[in-house]
Parts: C-alpha cells; structure tokens; sequence
C-alpha cells in the first residue's frame, strides 16, 4: 500500500473502527480509509445533500469565521479567491464576497464547472474538504497550482491528536471523511511545498506561497 500523500510505502494497519479499516503512513502521519470501505459516488454525493449547510445560519457563519477572520487580516484589498469544496449549500464564498474580496466556487459534485481551475488565485479556501480527499498528495499539488505567489491557502479540518480515542471519535463516524492529519502532516505537506505555516486555531492552517 502507497500512502496517498507522500507516496512513501511505510502504510500499516491502523485500526478497525464505525465497521471500517484505516492506515497509517509512518513517513507523513497521515491516516486514511482503506480504499476497498470507500463509499461509492453516488452514495458520498447522497451523504453531503444531507449536510445543511444555510448561507442564512448565523451559526454556521460563525463556525466558517474561524477561518474567514484570520485569513482576511493577511489579505489586502482586491485580491479574489477560489473556495474549493464549496458543498451543496455555499457560503464561505458569500462571506468573503460581502467583505470585499471576490470568491467563486468549485465543487466536484455540486460546482463542477472546472473553469475556475484554469486560473490562478490570490486564496484558496478549503473548509471541512481536506478530510474527504481520497488523493490528498494530488489534491495538495492542485491547490499549490491554483496559487499566485505570494497567495494563500486556508485549510479548516479536525486534526486526529487522539489515536488512542479514534474507535470513538465522532469526526471518524462519518464514512465520507477519509483522511486525518496530525500537526506533523501539516508540517510535511508545508514543507513539501515550500509554504510558510501558520496556525491561527486547533482547526484552522494557513498555508502562505512566496
């Protein structure tokens, strides 16, 4: 098995967990779902239409500022981003829109228009996305290429500080969440790619591109 990160093949088993199997890269740290317990397509799109994610909700507005306020203290006026992994109900898009720097949208299943991808962004949003990558290493290096320098990229996920816990953890009961990091993953995806690290909040890394 070849860790879908660093490419490395220093995978072992995990754990067995919610009736699923994990593995876990001894190079990058980076825990992922076997790839024989992933959901099919048309089942993972059928478990993120249940998501109620209202751009209306005063509340998922205040969750989604973890990372909209940090990331806009580095912006400076008129630079436009792209939110990548948008879901069914965008709204980090609408939020940074409102205050003054232009967001559009791309989601495999509910944005698919890949056009935004053939440019380049002064930001890259990707809240509660980097847990479903089944690729984060490719996934990684599409959103190093949608960057200008300098630009950043801000990533919300749950980190997994708990191994020991991880039978129990409600963001692992999710069978659409496939890969977990750890800070040390973090560290290697910045070092990877050459970004500067920051990290404004337990769930929230900002990646900057020089």
């Amino acid at each position: 098995m070849i860790c879908p990160l660093c490419e490395r093949n220093r995978v072992r088993p995990f754990a067995t967990a919610h009736g699923r199997r994990y593995l876990r890269c001894h190079t990058c740290l980076l825990t992922f779902l076997h790839p024989e317990d992933r959901l099919t397509p048309p089942e993972e799109r059928a478990r993120y239409e249940t998501h109620e994610n209202d751009p209306a909700d005063d509340g998922y507005r205040s969750f989604l500022d973890r990372l909209a306020e940090p990331l806009i203290a580095r912006l400076t006026p008129g630079m436009r981003g792209l939110d990548y992994g948008s879901g069914p109900g965008p709204t980090l898009s609408l939020m940074l829109t409102e205050r003054g720097f232009e967001t559009v949208n791309f989601d495999p299943f509910f944005a698919p228009d890949r056009a935004p991808l053939s440019r380049n962004w002064d930001f890259v949003t990707c809240t509660e996305t980097a847990e479903h990558f089944f690729q984060p290493g490719q996934e990684f290096q599409t959103l190093k290429g949608l960057l200008r320098s300098p630009g950043w990229l801000a990533v919300m996920t749950r980190l997994l500080d708990d191994d020991d816990g991880f039978g129990t953890w409600w963001y692992a009961r999710d069978p659409t969440h496939v890969s977990f990091y750890r800070e040390e993953t973090l560290a290697w995806i910045a070092n990877r790619h050459g970004w500067d690290l920051e990290r404004p909040s337990p769930t929230v890394a900002l990646f900057r591109q020089d």
